[in-house]
């Protein structure tokens, strides 16, 4: 009997991660086990670290976190002849607006981040690990607090991991709802049980992470890829996707469309189709207006610039990101002015302060916005919000700066023409 899920699977669907979404039982150790579990983690332990790291480099798997950067480089980083004890790192805090994926594979299949926290281990010789939560994830943490307490007691975690001598523990950690602790320096702060800002870098945490120790720090999505790449080979899963951008991701679609939900699609799949057919359209029969394709950090993309490829190097060609995968797809309705307000709402909020750029530039966005919203706004008022967003890019501890200036600077330069109609219309509330 299938599980009511969160929302109906497409045919179009390539299902690598998402197999399990769908069956009853999903998240326990017996259906797991049943559909190839931890057939991977038996496969690498017979293979050396360095034929593992080769084989997610073979992959051409990216980072699933937003920043895309290739896996199985990062996982070269850590140095296994270290003297301090190497560390393996879950971002989980899934923070970002549009974004909501990580929660789906640590509901419906946390045994598969398990085997592929696993098999890390097994590639840079770490030994522990910690899964970093959002705090409001909170019935999140307890179902994977659950496979954890289930994995142990069947040897799957512990001394001696599916009998083969492998030592490996893993705990579950709680965030308490800070969107600067998805950067990976300030979570691990949190994870130390300090204040969630940045740090200066280098060192980077491959070297110096966790309680100052060699750190393998990447998102649920990215772990979770792992496990198929090793039990079908990294050339297949490069197969999947396109050139330097291998597999499947799941995708985000949220905003103005018929059939909102997470969907597992190769990187590569066309964006109006991801639209159009698996979303199944702009709802009421509206016109498109523009996509935010990665999260709302990402650049804003007008309607006439989405009939694209979706994998990182296509999107970042016409100036914008693949990020997290939480696509928002905007109606010809949408208001820019009062979206770009939402949004600078969101990163002022979530501004540690750490750095005066981001503290003061989204401070003070925010204000000019809802001023200019209010009614009150003048026509330089336009130039200087879109200088303002641009004198933060690259001057801040952290991408928190980055990630309000650049839509609010596409916002601005792709919808200028709604700003100047701002300054005679009546305002409503945002």
């Amino acid at each position: 009997m299938a599980k009511v899920l969160y929302n109906e699977p497409s045919p179009l669907e390539t299902k690598v991660i998402s197999q399990r979404f769908g069956l009853e039982g999903s998240e326990t150790l017996d259906v797991y086990l049943k559909t190839k579990g931890y057939e991977a983690f038996r496969k690498a332990k017979e293979m050396t670290p360095e034929a593992i790291i080769e084989e997610v480099k073979t992959s051409s798997l990216r980072g699933r976190g937003g920043a895309g950067f290739p896996t199985g480089l990062k996982w070269s980083f850590v140095p296994r002849t270290h003297p301090k004890p190497r560390v393996i790192v879950v971002n989980g805090d899934e923070s970002e607006p549009g974004t909501c994926k990580d929660r789906l594979l640590i509901e419906y299949d946390p045994h598969q981040l398990i085997e592929g926290i696993l098999i890390a281990g097994l590639a840079v010789d770490a030994h522990v690990g910690y899964i970093y939560i959002r705090g409001e994830y909170r019935y999140l943490i307890e179902k994977m607090d659950r496979a954890l307490e289930e994995a142990y007691a069947r040897g799957y975690l512990g001394d001696n991991v599916a009998g083969t001598g492998f030592k490996f523990d893993l705990y579950t950690h709680t965030g308490a709802g800070a969107y600067e602790c998805g950067e990976e320096t300030a979570l691990l702060d949190s994870l130390e049980g300090k204040r969630g800002v940045p740090r200066m870098k280098p060192p980077f945490p491959a070297v110096a992470g966790a309680w100052a120790m060699p750190t393998l720090l990447n998102n649920v999505e990215t772990f979770s890829s792992v496990p198929a790449i090793i039990r079908d080979g990294g050339a297949a899963y490069a197969a999947l996707g396109t050139p330097k951008n291998g597999g499947t991701r799941l995708l985000c679609i949220s905003g103005h469309v018929n059939k909102p939900g997470v969907y597992e699609v190769p990187l590569g799949f066309p964006m109006m189709k991801a639209i159009n057919e698996i979303a199944g359209g702009v709802r009421g029969g509206k016109k498109l207006k523009a996509v935010v394709p990665g999260g709302s950090s990402c650049p804003i993309l007008k309607a006439e610039e989405c009939d694209v490829a979706m994998d990182y190097d296509t999107i970042a060609k016409i100036g914008s990101m693949m990020g997290s995968g939480g696509m928002v797809v905007l109606d010809e309705d949408t208001d820019m002015v009062g979206f770009a307000l939402r949004i600078m709402r969101f990163y002022a909020h979530e501004s540690c302060g750490w750095c005066i750029p981001c503290r003061e530039g989204t401070t003070w966005l925010r204000k000019m916005l809802q001023r200019y919203y209010d009614g009150h706004g003048r026509k330089e008022d336009i130039d200087i919000i879109g200088e303002v967003s641009k004198n933060m890019l690259g001057r801040t501890f952290c991408a928190l700066g980055d990630a309000a200036a650049m839509p609010t600077i596409s916002i601005v330069e792709k919808f200028r023409d709604e700003f100047e109609k701002y300054l005679t219309r009546e305002t409503v509330a945002v």
